[in-house]
């Protein structure tokens, strides 16, 4: 099976529990991990710009990855969802948690 179809189903999957589990509009909480590099967390923090969210970091505790949560209201799953591909597709080397 293709890494695209996988990653379709599960979207797909998360889309539904989204729904599920969640009133909306709601709060959201995105977890990435991204190797340490200002320039990549700049780039997730660039992605979430304008949206009023709430961004913290934190290094690992060896230094090499850095951990980047954003608290951020979001109007509906499928919005979750575009945001998770844009950041997937906008920083090289992201984990999306």
């Amino acid at each position: 099976m293709s890494s695209n179809k996988k990653s379709e189903e599960f979207y797909k999957k998360l889309r539904s529990q989204l729904y599920e589990t969640t009133s909306w509009p709601s709060v959201y909480l995105y977890k990435f991990i991204v190797p340490t590099d200002e320039k990549k967390i700049l780039q997730i923090e660039d992605l979430f710009n304008n949206l009023g969210a709430v961004i913290t970091t934190k290094e690992s505790g060896k230094g090499t990855y850095t951990s980047v949560s954003v608290n951020v209201g979001m109007k509906d799953p499928d919005a979750v969802i575009s945001k998770y591909k844009e950041v997937a597709d906008k920083v090289e080397g992201v984990i999306s948690l």
